[in-house]
């Protein structure tokens, strides 16, 4: 919306600096980061007050999670009214990646809303059948996969494209769609069983989300992917605006998400941000990338497809239990412990995820 003080301009005022995609994702960031600190406690204090028990805690979940019973869930609210707020405020709007990127976050949430307040309000663990999360899931994803293609350069469309080996170019053809809906899809629920300790899925979401910004500003330039020697994909810059929005409203949701939490992002922020990530990697075609950079919420998903397939062919189980963070509670590691290394893991695959835009 600021964007348009940009007609108010003469080239060498105030109101030019509103033309850089820099200026306007350092304005995201810092409109995110103070919406969360300005409304996280006010949401908290309502969400207690409307769920009253909470989150429903598992019976079969580790044994340390029982003294978190009251604490509320839906804490997503606040991140993605933190980064809907600075992207419409600071992005420009005439962007159709935006949009795609925004239609994907919004929907993911109002799915992963309904599923938390099925929760509460029952007080259980079932909320919203998984066939249905699933099936409207892939719907959303589908019309988000649609849209980007649409908008990809003709030497680009419907084709993969592979990190490293970058003249490399894969037509997919009609399995372009299904292609990119299980990325998204994929993304969602991967974040979403990543969520499962105080603050675990929020900080790799946002070092996920900066390093996927900093390959959409790439990607976008001209200049740059003629130096990088990567794919240009006109328009994808404007994602940057967004992805600082996430981390701004992610930091501001970690405030108050910090061990002990004072409340859980719940599937209203995990799924939300989960696709939002798997329509970034679609719209500037590095899906591959994607599996590096979010390789730790890969591992959370591939732990808990392995167990389940484990456990019906044997009877037994790999992991003490799944997700593969609790396995490793189950080992007696304390929850801090668990998260920050985590955060290490996630630090280092980012570091590697951009190092492709440069290696071949």
């Amino acid at each position: 919306m600021l964007y348009w003080l940009t007609e108010l301009s003469d080239g060498g005022d105030l109101f030019n600096l509103f033309r850089y995609i820099t200026f306007r994702a350092g304005g995201a960031f810092l409109t995110a980061l103070i919406f969360g600190f300005l409304f996280g406690r006010p949401l908290i204090n309502v969400l207690r007050k409307k769920q009253g028990k909470g989150q429903p805690i598992r019976d079969d979940g580790p044994e340390g999670h029982f003294v978190k019973a009251g604490t509320p869930t839906m804490g997503g609210l606040l991140i993605i009214g933190a980064l809907v707020t600075s992207t419409l405020l600071w992005a420009r709007l005439d962007n159709p990646f935006v949009w795609m990127v925004l239609f994907v976050t919004i929907a993911y949430a109002a799915i992963g809303f309904a599923d938390d307040y099925a929760k509460v309000s029952k007080q259980n663990t079932d909320g919203v059948s998984g066939k249905i999360r699933l099936v409207l899931g892939f719907v959303i994803a589908g019309i988000a996969a649609y849209w980007a293609a649409q908008y990809h350069p003709e030497a680009l469309a419907n084709k993969l494209a592979l990190p490293i080996f970058k003249d490399t170019l894969i037509n997919l053809g009609y399995l372009f769609i299904p292609f990119s809906i299980i990325v998204i899809v994929g993304a969602a629920n991967a974040v979403n069983l990543t969520d499962g300790l105080d603050g675990l899925a929020i900080m790799p979401v946002m070092i996920a989300t900066s390093t996927l910004g900093i390959i959409a500003y790439a990607v976008g330039r001209v200049d740059f992917t003629e130096y990088l020697d990567v794919h240009y994909v006109p328009g994808t810059g404007e994602i940057l605006v967004f992805a600082a929005g996430v981390v701004g409203g992610g930091l501001g949701f970690l405030w108050y998400n910090a061990p002990p939490a004072a409340v859980f992002m719940g599937d209203t922020g995990s799924l939300a941000l989960g696709g939002a990530l798997g329509a970034i990697a679609v719209a500037t075609k590095h899906e591959l990338v994607l599996a590096i950079v979010g390789g730790l919420f890969v591992v959370e998903a591939l732990s808990v497809i392995i167990q389940v397939l484990y456990f019906k062919r044997t009877g037994k189980r790999v992991f003490l239990m799944a997700p593969i963070h609790h396995h490793y509670e189950k080992k007696g590691w304390a929850e801090p412990q668990i998260v920050i290394r985590f955060w290490i893991i996630s630090l280092i695959l980012a570091i590697i995820g951009l190092a492709t835009l440069k290696v071949r």
